[in-house]
């Protein structure tokens, strides 16, 4: 069953501003890779743009440079082994995505894979900035589609429904943790 709707592009840094671990897909040439990357993070409201450390040593990198595009995938804790094997490996050493499992769906804007069974999933072009990615390996990104699974997020926020899937977020040593129960809080006085 297809849980996935759209995201209003409004919204498509709601995704990322709790600041999960994420899966970078990308693809040129008819290859693809998948890497693990937990600094990641939006950058503006409209249009949506967001920043993720790609190290200029990665397959990645040299896939996301020729191709101009690249998408960020958010993973749940089902996810774990395969987002861990996804930043300790190499695509250099073979198609990654098919040797570790991932099913993939195509981008509806760009060219770069989506993996199934992830919570959001930001299609982005890059936002030329060549000073500050040799510098400091950091891409810019222009989200131009935003997807979510209903049961994770929906209207604009992440549900965090007793059963709901979460996100993860890479700790160190293989260490993750889930995003915890969501409560609101409101300013004094009000």
């Amino acid at each position: 069953m297809n849980h996935r709707l759209p995201v209003p592009l409004a919204k498509a840094y709601r995704l990322l501003n709790h600041g999960p671990t994420v899966l970078v897909t990308c693809a040129h040439g008819g290859v693809s890779n998948v890497m693990a990357a937990a600094w990641s993070m939006p950058l503006d409201f409209m249009p949506p743009k967001v920043a993720v450390v790609i190290d200029k040593n990665t397959h990645t990198r040299k896939l996301v440079e020729a191709s101009g595009e690249f998408s960020l995938n958010v993973p749940s804790r089902r996810q774990a082994a395969e987002t861990l094997a996804s930043g300790s490996t190499s695509g250099r050493d073979g198609d990654k995505i098919d040797q570790l499992g991932w099913q993939v769906f195509p981008g509806t804007l760009t060219g770069a894979p989506l993996l199934e069974g992830c919570l959001g999933w930001l299609e982005c072009r890059v936002i030329d900035e060549p000073h500050i990615q040799q510098s400091y390996d950091l891409f810019l990104g222009e989200v131009v589609a935003a997807h979510a699974d209903s049961r994770a997020f929906r209207d604009g926020h992440w549900v965090f429904e007793a059963g709901s899937p979460r996100s993860i977020h890479y700790v160190a040593g293989g260490n993750f943790f889930e995003t915890g129960e969501g409560f609101e809080a409101r300013k004094p006085g009000e």
